[in-house]
């Protein structure tokens, strides 16, 4: 995205996608609470972009240098390897797998109000032009 809006929307834009992509891989874990075998799964993102945004901040106190960093921060897919409780090897926990999907919806649902907020705020500021 340009960076006519700030990095305020690219961040914003790149949560989105990660928490899209996290709730989409619990959805997945749901899916597969009865398949054996199964190991679920979690997406982290947000150690790894706050420590490029805050990396970018000593090196640079421009608005580039905080935008690569949003752009080349990632989303890791990890595999949780505990042991099952189960006999068929299955390590799904629906009731944590729930409260993920509720927390990620929150999230989502938080961050979607964030950037209508800020658009609409850049709204209002053109039409006092």
């Amino acid at each position: 995205m340009l960076n006519l809006y700030g990095n305020g929307v690219n961040l914003t834009q790149r949560t989105l996608d990660y928490l899209w992509g996290r709730q989409n891989v619990t959805i997945n874990n749901i899916a597969n609470v009865d398949t054996p075998g199964f190991k679920s799964q979690y997406v982290t993102f947000e150690n790894v972009l706050g420590r490029n945004i805050r990396s970018a901040q000593l090196r640079s106190a421009t608005g580039k240098g905080i935008e690569r960093a949003i752009r080349s921060s990632y989303a890791a897919l990890h595999t949780t390897t505990n042991e099952s409780t189960r006999l068929d090897g299955n390590n799904v926990d629906m009731d944590q797998e729930q409260i993920e999907l509720v927390k990620t919806t929150y999230e989502y649902q938080m961050m979607v109000q964030s950037i209508n907020n800020d658009f609409s705020r850049l709204k209002d500021s053109v039409a006092n032009f």
